[in-house]
């Protein structure tokens, strides 16, 4: 008995010692930084700039690689069937990954707690715009429109059942509209075909978006949000304009697969919150019109189940609608 009580205790710590030495040791090769959305759109922009601050407090490589496909979902299941050893992370969007689980067509190979949380960096507001030569001033002069043809006024989105269709769902409810939804696999895409005058209006969010509108390409219609943001100021938020109900956000971080161990979670974490408090790390995101807004522990937790819970009644008006 006494001898497989102390074998026991010497196995429990062995693996104690050994994890606390492959924390500290961690990392000795390049981290891999997966990132569901196309190259070019906010998500992509936002990865490669924290990655870029953060390989150079943690002493390896951040390669970020594009798994795109399936609004996110093709990425996403790359994670979660991962190795829990730290060196493949990646980039997570609420509420993409919710609409996803919350489907059961998509027949998602990953759950709510498939992901280790490990950091937020974005808190991105939806945003509503059209091209600068559109006949669109306001969202009213859309919503007019709308009414007055249903289902020809098409509008796009940067996925299936993502931030931006779910802003859309939201819109069409408060406002009493009916939208011809057309949806593209990220935010490039979608840019382009607006800017190709294949839609008449974009759902998307800020991120990316204001260089374009100083460059004359876009005109902003509406913020999907309670406050306005410093980076447009001069655009209503949904609530100033009587849909106090419409707001959304792209909410993105950084996880990796479930079983992450403690100590690397803990350094990813350390590296991570100091690469966005730096200044370089601020100045790129700010030319870029990101909301840097970092969260770890239980408020990035809370966050996420909170808008689990607020998207369940959209999905199902979306699936109900197919």
């Amino acid at each position: 008995m006494k001898r497989s009580v102390i074998t026991c205790l010497a196995v429990a710590c062995f693996f104690f010692l050994a994890a606390g030495a492959y924390g500290a040791d961690y990392p000795t090769k390049p981290i891999n930084f997966i990132c569901p959305w196309p190259a070019g759109g906010s998500s992509d922009m936002g990865s490669r700039i924290l990655a870029q601050t953060a390989e150079k407090k943690i002493g390896q490589s951040i390669v970020v690689s594009n798994k795109v496909g399936a609004g996110s979902q093709i990425g996403l299941t790359e994670l979660a069937r991962s190795k829990p050893d730290g060196y493949t992370i990646g980039l997570v969007n609420f509420p993409a990954l919710n609409a996803i689980m919350l489907n059961p067509e998509r027949k998602a190979l990953f759950n709510i707690d498939s992901f280790t949380p490990i950091v937020c960096q974005v808190v991105d507001p939806g945003l509503i715009f059209v091209k600068t030569d559109s006949p669109y001033k306001t969202l009213k002069d859309v919503l007019e429109d709308a009414k007055k043809r249903p289902g020809e006024v098409t509008a796009s989105t940067s996925g299936i059942l993502g931030v931006s269709h779910l802003s859309i769902l939201m819109l069409q409810e408060a406002a009493g509209v009916k939208f011809r939804i057309v949806h593209y696999d990220g935010g490039a895409p979608q840019m382009t075909a607006l800017l190709g005058g294949q839609i008449d209006v974009t759902f998307d969010n800020v991120g990316g978006v204001p260089p374009k509108i100083k460059a004359g390409l876009v005109r902003p219609l509406a913020l999907l949000d309670r406050e306005r943001t410093r980076f447009i100021p001069d655009v209503p938020t949904t609530v100033e304009l009587g849909y106090p109900s419409v707001i959304n956000a792209s909410v993105r971080g950084v996880m990796g697969p479930k079983g992450l161990p403690a100590p690397i979670l803990k350094r990813l974490q350390e590296v991570f919150l100091e690469a966005m408090k730096s200044q370089e790390h601020m100045d790129m995101m700010d030319k870029g019109g990101l909301t840097v807004r970092p969260m770890v522990g239980a408020e990035y937790l809370k966050y996420r189940d909170e808008v689990h819970e607020r998207l369940k009644r959209f999905v199902a008006i979306a699936l109900e609608a197919k």
